[in-house]
């Protein structure tokens, strides 16, 4: 057993077949008192009994130092230690090791480890079977074929692992959590190992839609991680970590609250919000704001005073301003802190450069940076270049077709992202960075799904009254960039997003701007599916024709009556009931072309008021 370097402790209890310590192994984002401890209980006697411990740091070229084993010596404390320990056993014995850690105490670690009963081996894995089968349940689909189906499932699996729980449950059975924020041991629930930078996007809002009973854990969390360290976290790994760029803790905590997944403490988390508006954290600067001062000042991060990435904070500050924007509306709050919230929204159009009908820098100056280049990666940007992130404008997809001149550029600006070759720049990284070649190896353009600012840029045709574009070119995703070899994702898989964002596709919706209730229409994958939810509801999607070729919808009928919307609202999905897509191997070009049709839109909808 290698309690690991950098600080642990190992014990041997004959009498007790058991092993107990702790490691305080991490890569940073802990305070200073973090431990995991740990207890492993066998089920046969020791026969042999030795520890180490080695105070000295590695030295040799190879990284190794000497390890002595001191047999007999039951227990050792150090930079790093270990036990051995051996068992008489017959051919084919199996010797069964039982586990458990606390990130409490080792006290917590024992208590933790009665949660596997007196079950044996077999029982348990029979259990977490059940679990599992129970909780990929809640979404059954037919009528596709067996790479279809693993690539879905494998998909909505990985779209659950995180983020992961941090709380235990005391001996009173209440939820209980080590703080990795202030190292203290607080009640309540806690939940780490997620970027909001990925995750805002779609990740959350299908919890939402689908195991709100864990995100609303989740957003207690949230609450309870500002109440220790005066954030919300941005990236928890498991504390604050320096990562990525944004505020979209203020999308997660929104979008949550408005569709009824609720805290019990509003007042922090509204306060909570506003707070990270105005400050960046002291140590770890993706939390908060960086930026702030000019943000709040200019409406916009320039791109000359060196603070990089400035453009993608730019248009993810202004869509988190719009989040803020509509808690306040639900809230009641005076009428001037709306009326901030949403003038800041619309800072995205400070970037917009009218000749290239993209998203650039500008300078502190209000001068455009000079020698734009729409393909160079990073500077600007985040992990991306202007032809992707020019779409970061989930709340106002109107706003942004007018300032490109209408629906028709509009579409051929969409157009443009697979029609431009995959060609790049790369002298920000100073290397082909893996999401640049994941790009190129795809082949579609400068369509880059590998990375999540454009996941949601094909369901924008919905909003220009073209949904066919969509439903064309979201199958091709679907089929090309997603597969069930072990090559099976096109680029970062990042706490599950780009796995819901296909569970979501596959099932023919999606959440483009969370924070509203409307999901914005696609078309399904498969002919049936079936989605069981929290509140005892059922609905059911068919799709009988569909096939690769029947791509297209060729009409949609919503508990029998006919439908000619771009979207679906949450609400009314948990209602349960049917929906009936017929397809066909041809766009109808003529359906949700109507202004009625169309999607939510901050500007054409309530901008005036």
């Amino acid at each position: 057993v290698d309690a690991f370097d950098r600080g642990s402790s190992v014990k041997v209890i004959p009498g007790e077949n058991k092993i107990v310590g702790y490691t305080t192994r991490n890569s940073g984002g802990v305070p200073a008192n973090f431990k995991n401890y740990f207890v492993i209980e066998f089920d046969k006697p020791f026969t042999y009994e030795a520890t180490f411990s080695n105070d000295i740091k590695p030295d040799k070229p190879d990284g190794s130092v000497p390890v002595t084993l001191k047999e007999g010596k039951l227990e050792q404390t150090g930079f790093h230690t270990g036990a051995v320990i051996g068992f008489k056993t017959k051919k084919g014995e199996v010797v069964h090791a039982r586990v458990a850690s606390s990130f409490i105490s080792p006290e917590q670690a024992a208590r933790n480890l009665k949660e596997l009963g007196g079950d044996s081996f077999e029982v348990l894995v029979q259990k977490g079977k059940d679990v599992w089968n129970d909780v990929l349940g809640k979404i059954e689909v037919e009528g596709g074929n067996l790479d279809q189906y693993r690539t879905f499932y494998s998909c909505l699996y990985r779209s659950l692992l995180f983020p992961r729980k941090f709380y235990e449950l005391d001996a009173n059975g209440k939820p209980v959590h080590y703080s990795p924020y202030n190292g203290e041991t607080l009640p309540g629930y806690m939940y780490t190992d997620t970027g909001f930078w990925d995750t805002f996007r779609c990740l959350f809002p299908f919890l939402n839609l689908m195991y709100p009973s864990v995100n609303q854990e989740i957003q207690e969390g949230l609450v309870n991680t500002y109440k220790e360290s005066g954030f919300f976290p941005e990236w928890a790994s498991p504390g604050h970590r320096g990562c990525m760029v944004g505020n979209n803790s203020a999308s997660i905590l929104v979008d949550a609250y408005l569709k009824g997944v609720r805290v019990e403490d509003v007042e922090a988390l509204y306060k909570g919000l506003i707070h990270g508006t105005e400050a960046v954290h002291p140590d770890v600067s993706s939390t908060g704001r960086l930026g702030y001062e000019y943000y709040n000042k200019l409406g916009y991060v320039p791109c000359d005073v060196k603070i990089h990435e400035n453009a993608a904070r730019t248009l993810e500050y202004a869509y988190d301003d719009w989040c803020i924007y509509q808690l306040a509306k639900e809230l009641k709050r005076p009428k001037k802190e709306i009326a901030l919230f949403a003038k800041r929204a619309m800072n995205y159009k400070n970037l917009f450069d009218s000749e290239s009908k993209l998203m650039r820098g500008k300078q502190k100056d209000g001068k455009f940076a000079p020698k734009f280049s729409p393909l160079k990666w990073g500077g600007d940007f985040t992990e991306g270049n202007s032809w992707h992130y020019s779409w970061s404008v989930f709340h106002d997809p109107q706003g942004l077709i007018d300032l490109m001149g209408g629906k028709e550029v509009f579409v051929s600006m969409l157009d443009s992202v697979f029609s431009v070759p995959p060609v790049f720049d790369d002298s920000y990284y100073g290397q082909v960075i893996h999401e640049i070649r994941e790009m190129t190896v795809m082949n579609m353009g400068n369509y880059a799904h590998g990375n999540q600012p454009i996941q949601h840029m094909i369901y924008l045709y919905d909003y220009a009254g073209q949904p066919w574009k969509a439903q064309y070119w979201l199958r091709e995703v679907m089929n090309r960039m997603y597969t069930a070899g072990p090559d099976g994702y096109c680029g970062d898989e990042d706490n599950g997003q780009t796995s819901a964002w296909y569970v979501f596709s596959a099932l023919g919706f999606y959440p483009v701007c969370p924070g509203t209730d409307e999901y914005i229409l696609g078309a399904p994958l498969f002919k049936k599916a079936t989605l069981h939810f929290e509140n005892g509801k059922d609905l059911v999607i068919t799709a009988p024709d569909n096939s690769d070729a029947n791509r297209y919808v060729e009409e949609m009928r919503v508990n029998g009556k006919l439908y000619t919307k771009n979207y679906l609202k949450h609400n009314e999905l948990l209602q349960g009931g049917t929906i009936d897509f017929k397809m066909t191997g041809r766009p109808n070009m003529q359906r949700g072309t109507q202004e009625s049709d169309l999607p939510y839109s901050f500007s054409k909808d309530e901008i005036v008021k």
